[in-house]
């Protein structure tokens, strides 16, 4: 479901106690503002309430005073919540490598506004994609890799990110791993794809390697990066059944559909403030 684009976003999580739904939708009656859409979910194992509400503000809503009470509200449960304006766009660093297909289909998606984000940058560790990058109009940064100095590489990363008042990062298929310290400062803040393939295939063609296993179901993992490859916590995941007559070149095709539109669906999620983690997991609401 798409946020309406008159509404704000209140988020929260807390301890799992009694009242924590009545805290929040007491509170926003109170206010006089009217729920469009509310999600929320107690994880009995964690022993942790996350909630997720859209609403509509009445006249003479004052976003301070509302930030105050809430405060004041929710601080009894320890409850820690996220307002988000109506029409807020997060800006967005996108970096990839060669692979085309994952850039140019959220490059499309935020031109349409079926992504509401703004591409401050596209970087990359090498020039390829700069034409596709120039026809939006957005700012394309070539950092070559050096294997004996990657520190180097990611200090110019890192600055494009900082200076250009990036909230996400996505990894459109950037086949780089990023060093542990690069992941701490992206910290829930970076989104990465890649397949998903059963058995797994590591390592050079693995579409090859499941074509020569037989394999009958191809897929692709968004997950928010740390500094265990490709383990961070997921977001979204696709796939899609094939067959005997599905040859490698058929598989890579299928894969690249998947990894556009699971991605998509990631971003779409974490730019609407679905996303909520949960030590090493996440709530999507």
């Amino acid at each position: 479901m798409s946020r309406a684009p008159d509404t704000w976003i209140l988020t929260a999580d807390c301890p799992s106690v009694l009242g924590t739904v009545d805290a929040v939708t007491r509170f926003l009656f109170e206010q006089g503002c009217y729920v469009t859409e509310h999600h929320s979910f107690d994880d009995r194992l964690s022993g942790r309430f996350f909630i997720r509400v859209e609403f509509r503000q009445p006249d003479g809503f004052d976003e301070q005073s509302f930030r105050a009470g809430l405060q004041e509200r929710g601080a009894a449960f320890g409850m820690i919540f996220e307002l988000t304006a109506p029409n807020y766009r997060p800006k967005v660093v996108i970096m990839v490598s060669k692979a085309d297909h994952c850039l140019n289909d959220l490059l499309y998606r935020q031109r349409i506004g079926q992504l509401s984000m703004d591409v401050a940058a596209v970087v990359s560790n090498h020039p390829d994609l700069k034409p596709l990058a120039d026809w939006h109009q957005i700012p394309y940064y070539n950092f070559p890799l050096d294997p004996n100095d990657k520190p180097s590489q990611e200090r110019q990363v890192w600055q494009v990110i900082e200076e250009s008042g990036a909230e996400l990062v996505i990894l459109a298929r950037y086949m780089q791993v990023l060093s542990p310290e690069l992941c701490r400062k992206l910290d829930g803040k970076a989104i990465n794809i890649h397949h998903s393939l059963l058995p797994g295939f590591k390592g050079a063609k693995p579409y090859h390697q499941a074509y020569n296993k037989g394999v009958k179901l191809v897929g692709a993992t968004a997950h928010y990066i740390n500094n265990d490859l490709d383990e961070g916590p997921i977001i979204a995941q696709g796939v899609e059944a094939v067959d005997h007559s599905h040859y490698p070149e058929d598989l890579i095709a299928k894969g690249r559909d998947i990894e556009g539109l699971t991605l998509a669906r990631a971003v779409g999620y974490h730019i609407e403030r679905r996303v909520f983690l949960n030590a090493n997991r996440t709530v999507v609401l």
